[in-house]
């Protein structure tokens, strides 16, 4: 079941024992957890709502409290946060934790209470016995990665409640300057839906002045300079990143890391992947592969490994040698030029 599948069926109160929120999108996994909340009065979440953190407490006292009767109330909400236990994962902690007592609990939930677990990760090891017996008896809701599809929903929804509308031009820059990741721009449209407060309408002008782009995204760009073969451009980007306190290992690592999605996906694109699939292959963003594929298109395979394996070499230097990391960048665009134009004249 899907984050939007799941809030309908929670508003409606059909409502599951057991919940499995798993997944990294923070954002979806928060309204998720306000939407229970709400099934608790306010007056009674006192006393009927636990939360509990499986690195620090053991799992028989959010059991005990699971356990319990609801106080003056119909029902007990009980978190159980990062349950660890139930990954692949191996953590090094000295919480003991009663696995049997959990398993007997997933087999015969209390009625009156309802257990979330909220598992901030890709997938539970289904290997496991307490695994399996979770899958057969709980309400598994996925928060992992969100389609463009998704995402322009829930961005629309959220305008329409407002009764604001945004331009396909200002949605698709909300977009770049927030590498499409749902909670980035859940987080930008607070100040822009203020901004259109008295013409109800979101415009490009309103994005590019109060959205402001990420680091991934300056990067993009960058990568685009550097392609293009555009030296000055490129090294005015990089010197205005370094000025705004941006780490130059840190920038040529997210810029070797565009590199290499760009060479994945030049390479598996033209064996046959689709966009949706290499989302999944390579553990990207859909939107960060939507782009790439966008990209690869205009350069050649040889460009792009040429480029990756030049910033390879200038992280080598920066690690290595005292020498300057924006002189290092310099000669790495200078040399990248000078190769494409060696071979251009033979």
């Amino acid at each position: 079941m899907n984050a939007q599948q799941a809030l309908k069926a929670i508003y409606k109160r059909n409502l599951a024992s057991i919940y499995v929120v798993l997944g990294t999108v923070d954002y979806l996994a928060d309204q998720l957890k306000q939407a229970l909340l709400q099934l608790i009065p306010t007056e009674e979440r006192t006393m009927n709502v636990g939360s509990y953190d499986m690195e620090t407490t053991p799992v028989a006292v959010a059991l005990d409290d699971a356990m319990s009767a609801p106080f003056f109330g119909e029902r007990r909400l009980v978190f159980v946060n990062h349950p660890y236990f139930l990954t692949g994962e191996m953590k090094k902690t000295k919480v003991d934790h009663d696995l049997e007592s959990l398993q007997r609990y997933f087999e015969h939930p209390e009625p009156s209470t309802i257990l979330v677990l909220m598992a901030p990760y890709e997938k539970l090891d289904a290997r496991k016995k307490l695994v399996k017996t979770l899958k057969k008896n709980a309400t598994i809701i996925d928060v992992n990665q969100v389609s463009e599809r998704e995402t322009q929903e829930y961005v629309q929804d959220a305008l329409k409640a407002k009764q604001i509308s945004i331009d396909a031009d200002a949605l698709q820059e909300l977009f770049n300057r927030t590498d499409g990741q749902l909670g980035l721009i859940m987080g930008q449209l607070p100040k822009l839906m203020i901004y259109a407060a008295q013409s109800q309408r979101i415009e490009l002008a309103a994005v590019e002045a109060l959205v402001t782009k990420s680091l991934t995204q300056n990067v993009f760009d960058l990568v685009n300079d550097v392609l293009r073969y555009q030296t000055k451009a490129a090294v005015e980007l990089y010197h205005e990143l370094v000025a705004s306190q941006e780490a130059p290992l840190k920038i040529n690592a997210i810029l070797l890391g565009q590199f290499r999605l760009l060479l994945q996906v030049k390479i598996l694109a033209r064996a046959g992947y689709s966009q949706g699939s290499l989302a999944s292959t390579l553990k990207v963003h859909p939107y960060r592969v939507k782009l790439a594929m966008q990209m690869v298109r205009h350069f050649d395979q040889p460009a792009l490994r040429a480029a990756y394996l030049g910033l390879l070499q200038t992280e080598v230097q920066m690690k290595t040698t005292q020498r300057d990391p924006e002189l290092l960048f310099e000669l790495f665009m200078v040399q990248f030029v000078n190769d494409r134009r060696a071979v251009v004249t033979r």
